[in-house]
């Protein structure tokens, strides 16, 4: 590893669709169409549609060639992150360099909301697998769920999913994620397995709230009402959400990594890359921890050399001293 450490690229981290999977962030933190109600890494900071190069691809490239030349054993690179993938204007150039660089298989994991584009449609057709997301049967639950960009219609983003599936050669793994008391009821679980007839998937990847979601009333729902409501969706379904002693991961994990992170940037700053290889966790699920150790003030953010750093915040006697 270089001196800089790695500032996109990150893992492998083990997922259980995609084994070991080596991440590729594509934007900022947070740079996203959706404003999930749900997500892992809390609320968006930057709703938008605009697209352009957040992150220099030949940049992405020269950390990725660095990272394969440690030659772990990586079964998946994938195109995610802490925002929306295709929001990068040059993802399509990315994928034709990673393409270009090794026989790794290459997901991109991307909400689909952006698909009606014939240019990001375009940009994805080299991709082994694309991954996209509904959520939802309709407009309502849509920006209740989802909170989309202003613009953007459901109608619109079913359209784009529905197209690209027509036109793409590889394989599509259709994620579900399901709410309790809000999507995961049968009468709204119908809505959506009828978008899923006409999207063919390869595969529905039905899943729930697994780790501390954006908004406190985001609630899983158990193993058993999910092994019920597979059944009403068509083709091969599969059940990914995460259990930990066969129990799904709730809220109250958030808590137990402030501790592993304040005893590390007490003995110095570091990125949020250097945590998450750290401490083991997930580089998307960290930003979550550190967010939220900001907004309580017990870090805070340095920009130095051209990075961000994490570190403790000001005791009395530095206040002083400034």
């Amino acid at each position: 590893m270089s001196d800089s450490g790695f500032g996109q690229v990150y893992g492998p981290v083990l997922s259980r669709r995609l084994g070991r999977s080596l991440g590729v962030d594509l934007v900022p933190y947070k740079v996203c169409t959706y404003d999930c109600v749900y997500c892992q890494i809390g609320a968006t900071t930057n709703k938008t549609i605009d697209r352009k190069e957040y992150i220099p691809v030949m940049s992405v490239l020269d950390e990725l060639r660095e990272k394969l030349g440690m030659n772990e054993k990586i079964d998946y690179i994938t195109l995610a992150g802490s925002g929306e993938p295709t929001l990068n204007g040059a993802i399509g150039e990315l994928i034709h360099g990673v393409k270009a660089m090794t026989d790794i298989p290459l997901a991109v994991l991307t909400n689909g909301s952006l698909l009606w584009m014939s240019d990001v449609r375009d940009a994805l057709m080299d991709a082994d697998i694309v991954m996209p997301s509904l959520d939802v049967g309709d407009d309502r639950l849509f920006q209740y769920v989802n909170r989309p960009y202003e613009t953007l219609s459901f109608d619109q983003v079913v359209e784009g999913i529905i197209d690209f599936s027509g036109g793409y050669k590889g394989e599509i793994w259709l994620e579900v994620l399901l709410l309790a008391g809000v999507t995961g009821i049968s009468a709204e679980v119908r809505k959506i397995a009828k978008i899923v007839e006409k999207i063919k998937p390869t595969i529905t990847h039905l899943n729930t709230v697994c780790r501390p979601p954006s908004e406190g009333f985001a609630s899983p729902l158990p193993q058993d009402q999910l092994e019920a409501l597979k059944e009403l969706f068509p083709g091969k379904v599969e059940i990914i959400a995460e259990k930990e002693s066969g129990d799904i991961v709730t809220i109250n994990q958030f808590r137990n990594r402030d501790g592993d992170i304040l005893a590390l940037l007490s003995r110095r700053p570091c990125t949020a890359s250097e945590v998450a290889s750290g401490l083991g966790i997930h580089a998307t699920e960290v930003m979550k921890y550190l967010e939220n150790l900001v907004s309580t003030k017990k870090i805070r953010r340095v920009f130095s050399s051209g990075r961000y750093f994490y570190a403790l915040s000001y005791s009395k006697k530095e206040s002083t001293e400034a």
